[in-house]
């Protein structure tokens, strides 16, 4: 009998691959991970570990697996809060939820599973996994979840041969609506639960006043950007309003902080006045700038390219990666839930550059891209 320890969140998705898991004979352990216990950081009246706490706990009980709480607090805020106010400090917009599998689900919870005895690891996510033998060599694929309108592939965009191999993800083939409908007929507790909000495992945060308690607000001006200018028409692929302000900017209003910011960005600027609505097109934290422009379809919103720097690479196929100087052909997404689309890769100097077939809509430094194959994703960046 295999042993897999699941990392219960206290949601519906984690309590349904427990029990499905214990369903299949394996010798399944119930986990909570309590990343987040900073009082001295206002998040909300309630405390919602301790909420998800006693729900996995209630869950498990059912289930009939044991149960424990493990306390990564420490290392969560090393790993990813310090990691993030850095970025947002420099103006670039990082994704917590992606580090936190790469960091501490798959990281340092595989390392306590392993401990434990597991052979196996698994949590909620909609993906799934499959094993090939490529040239003599087992390989893991990271395909897509089944059902496409909760696909979870790209949170776990930074995932390596080895954890991939370590993990389980029972979900993979199940429809969210179906889940639900399992959960409530065994009786678990969390089959009406709703999904959580907020960052990963700390749970209701308001992103806004939790950058402010670390990240002191600083008034600067807010500059907008005329649509027309030809810098847009000329240069489109690589145009930063930064360098333009002489030429093309004028001053609208003030903010509280250039680095409370990000592409395309609308609420939060309280500006008006103006014809159309304003996004955010462009930040300066040196010079604690943000540029706006009118409209969401103003072009200082869209790129067609974009580069992801060589230290920031990551195959999780390490066979099909691309050779400098060549040039493949897969699909892409910027962000979460986004539409795959069509893009062209080449590897010069060492930097990927990124070359979409239709134009992009806030690409966003910080953030990650990630590139698939037909349903398999085979590597990601953070996009520079």
């Amino acid at each position: 009998m295999k042993t897999v320890v699941v990392g219960l969140s206290g949601g519906v998705d984690s309590s349904v691959a427990a029990y499905l898991l214990k369903k299949e004979g394996y010798n399944v352990i119930g986990l909570f991970m309590r990343n987040w216990k900073d009082e001295s950081v206002i998040i909300d009246d309630e405390c919602p570990w301790i909420e998800d706490s006693n729900d996995a706990l209630q869950v498990s009980e059912i289930l009939n697996i044991p149960f424990q709480v493990i306390d990564f607090s420490k290392e969560y805020k090393e790993k990813i809060v310090d990691y993030m106010f850095s970025e947002y400090k420099n103006g670039r917009t990082p994704n917590p939820d992606i580090l936190c599998n790469r960091e501490i689900k798959f990281d340092l919870f595989l390392k306590k599973a392993l401990e434990l005895g597991a052979d196996f690891v698994a949590t909620g996510h909609y993906c799934r996994k499959e094993e090939v033998i490529v040239n003599d060599k087992k390989i893991q694929r990271l395909l897509s979840g089944k059902d496409k309108t909760k696909d979870q592939s790209y949170f776990l965009c930074q995932v390596s041969q080895y954890q991939l191999s370590k993990s389980l993800f029972p979900l993979g083939k199940l429809m969210k609506k179906d889940v639900r409908k399992l959960a409530s007929e065994i009786g678990l507790n969390t089959a009406n639960k709703k999904d959580s909000q907020g960052l990963c495992f700390i749970g209701k945060v308001k992103l806004p006043i939790f950058l402010q308690q670390f990240l002191k607000p600083k008034n600067g001006k807010v500059i907008e950007i005329d649509s027309k200018h030809d810098i847009f028409k000329k240069n489109q692929n690589s145009f930063h309003p930064i360098k333009y302000v002489s030429e093309m900017g004028k001053i609208i209003g003030e903010h509280n902080g250039a680095h409370f910011f990000t592409i395309g960005q609308r609420k939060g600027l309280n500006i008006g006045g103006t014809k159309n609505p304003l996004f955010v097109i462009g930040t300066d934290v040196k010079e604690n700038i943000i540029f706006v422009g009118q409209g969401d379809n103003h072009p200082g919103l869209f790129r067609k390219a974009l580069t992801v720097s060589k230290k920031n690479i990551h195959w999780i196929r390490e066979d099909l990666k691309i050779k400098e100087k060549d040039s493949f052909e897969f699909d892409a997404r910027i962000r979460y839930r986004q539409p795959l689309t069509k893009c062209s890769l080449t590897i010069i100097n060492g930097e990927l550059k990124v070359l979409f077939n239709e134009i992009q809509r806030g690409i966003t430094s910080g953030q990650f891209i990630s590139w698939y194959k037909n349903d398999e994703l085979i590597g990601s960046g953070v996009i520079n």
